[in-house]
């Protein structure tokens, strides 16, 4: 028998399920001639034992292996490799800058559209340039396609170089579009200063009974500043005294102003200043907040939000995989009005 603890690998680093890292590594063997037709596979519970994993972990596995076809099981000899001629599914390396309810719906979306048609290997490197730079160099030449969000607090120039030294026809940007990437590569991204600024246009009336806009814009963002320059535009273009604060610690909350929040720890600190100054919210204190969660349908009778369709960002980068193309795709905003305005 082959030997399975070097051909299949776990990265305990890797945000991908166990069972599709398993499945993903018996393919890949495959593909490089390690594993070949009527190969015995371990059987579930040895490779159970192996990787320290449940069985179910495996059992899922060799499932989805079944399902394309790559292997079958002969009742008292266990799992072997039924064809080695098979639609090889395309490889992604995904990197998300971290992990959210957003960024989760976006994944889902994602992987939901590729189904069976590609392998992900999927990674969080939390915003550290060094964690992202390591996971390119040391992967890209196992992959067709490089899908990254690439938000980072510092060394923005020293990712534009990293990735411009990507091969174009693996890359494809989400969620936000450097500046100084060139070539010929896909992209589907928010645009962040035409967002804010025409969602608050869409805003505008119910803006009217208020005289100052304050966004909470934390230092040391990966958020884009582009945001700033559209909320800043508007604010100019229709005449609201505005201000850009980094946090609420010393904040009076003054009747008359709306707080934009864009990190959910703002709006909560945000919600227990409102309640504990008996202030009415959607009369005298406006709340607007960055992307729709379910919860704020209902938190504050509900909390008016402006939000990237990130179920279609996730939708319309695995379609850009699929059919092979390489364009530029802004994702519509949406703005979903509630009484906090």
């Amino acid at each position: 028998m082959k030997n399975y603890l070097k051909i299949i690998q776990i990265d305990e680093y890797s945000i991908t399920p166990k069972y599709l890292q398993i499945s993903n590594s018996i393919l890949r063997g495959i593909e490089d001639g390690k594993i070949e037709k009527d190969d015995i596979l371990p059987s579930i519970n040895d490779l159970s034992i192996a990787f320290e994993v449940s069985r179910n972990t495996v059992e899922r596995a060799y499932n989805g292996l079944r399902k394309l076809g790559v292997i079958n099981s002969i009742a008292g000899k266990g799992y072997f490799i039924a064809t080695t001629q098979f639609n090889q599914p395309v490889k992604i390396l995904l990197l998300f800058n971290k992990l959210s309810s957003h960024k989760k719906i976006i994944y889902d979306a994602f992987a939901e559209t590729l189904g069976s048609n590609a392998a992900i290997d999927f990674y969080i490197y939390n915003n550290n340039f060094n964690f992202f730079k390591k996971l390119l160099t040391d992967n890209i030449d196992h992959y067709s396609k490089l899908v990254i969000i690439p938000h980072f607090i510092e060394n923005d120039e020293n990712a534009v170089k990293v990735i411009n030294d990507l091969p174009k026809d693996k890359l494809i940007l989400m969620d936000k579009l450097l500046d100084g990437i060139t070539g010929n590569f896909g992209a589907v991204y928010e645009n962040f200063e035409k967002d804010i600024y025409d969602a608050l246009e869409q805003l505008l009336e119910k803006l009217s009974k208020y005289h100052t806009l304050k966004i909470i814009f934390p230092e040391n963002s990966y958020y884009s500043k582009d945001i700033l320059t559209g909320f800043q535009k508007f604010c100019t273009q229709y005449a609201f005294e505005y201000g850009v604060i980094h946090h609420l610690k010393n904040e009076s909350l003054l009747p008359g102003t709306v707080y934009i929040n864009l990190m959910e720890d703002d709006l909560v600190e945000l919600i227990e200043k409102l309640i504990s100054n008996k202030l009415k919210v959607g009369e005298e204190i406006g709340v607007i907040s960055y992307n729709e969660t379910p919860l704020k349908k209902i938190i504050l009778s509900g909390i008016t939000t402006i939000s990237t369709n990130f179920k279609m960002m996730g939708e319309k980068t695995a379609e850009m995989i699929l059919n092979n193309t390489k364009e530029h795709l802004a994702i519509p905003f949406a703005v979903t009005v509630r009484s906090s305005l």
